[in-house]
């Protein structure tokens, strides 16, 4: 089965097509944009198509990456995935960042307690830690800094993340640090999705943004003007 991957939960829009079975990535396309995932999504599958020599009608599956990461961003790649999903009439999959993000430290340093946290400012951490057999025991949570620090001085785990230096700095001592960007490289999702299969996903488990906490922008309902009556 060939598998399209999307990630827009940080400043790379980026799509990958791999081969399920040979368990290998077959083309990629990756834009460093920051912003506007939705103006140049199309293209980057396109073009990552093209990479592998497929075609939409070859896909048995479509995975994206569905958060913590940039609100718009999530938006964006997970209703692109579950457009193209009821389209082509196949699954679509969603992998978490932090859970990428763990997954591809784990592979650098295995059999190793990872934690995956992420800055979301606000003196705020979305974490997420897995043990050794990379099973989820924990989050993912909004948590704070000396939270995070307390958890990494308990089970010295290897650190991911962008907010991996600064639990570092706040625990006082050194670790090992994994990939520490926003997100995972692409092939990571795509090899995550592939492990879980279409399979498990019925026609009702639809991939979804994880939000940890509400949107920055908010309605200022002091500026709305009653409507006047006639």
């Amino acid at each position: 089965m060939k598998l399209l991957a999307i990630d827009c939960a940080a400043n790379l829009c980026a799509a990958c097509v791999y081969d399920a079975a040979a368990g290998k990535e077959l083309g990629r396309s990756v834009l460093d944009l920051g912003k506007g995932h939705a103006e140049h999504l199309m293209g980057v599958i396109e073009g990552a198509l093209k990479a592998a020599g497929s075609d939409y009608a070859s896909l048995g599956a479509i995975a994206v990456s569905t958060g913590p990461g940039s609100f718009t961003g999530l938006r964006v790649g997970v209703s692109a995935a579950r457009g193209l999903a009821l389209a082509l009439k196949i699954p679509a999959i969603g992998v978490t960042t932090l859970e990428a993000l763990a997954a591809e430290t784990a592979a650098i340093f295995p059999r190793r307690a990872v934690l995956a946290a992420l800055d979301a400012g606000r003196d705020e951490i979305h974490a997420a830690l897995y043990d050794e057999r990379s099973v989820l025991i924990y989050g993912p949570a909004v948590t704070t800094l000396s939270h995070a620090a307390a958890m990494a001085i308990d089970i010295s785990p290897v650190l991911a993340g962008t907010a991996a230096t600064q639990i570092a700095a706040a625990a006082g001592r050194s670790f090992d640090l994994g990939e520490t960007a926003a997100t995972a490289d692409i092939a990571v999702y795509a090899r995550l999705a592939a492990a879980q299969g279409p399979g498990k996903h019925g026609e009702g488990e639809k991939p979804k943004p994880l939000y940890l906490r509400g949107a920055d922008a908010k309605p200022q309902a002091g500026f709305v003007q009653s409507r006047q009556k006639n």
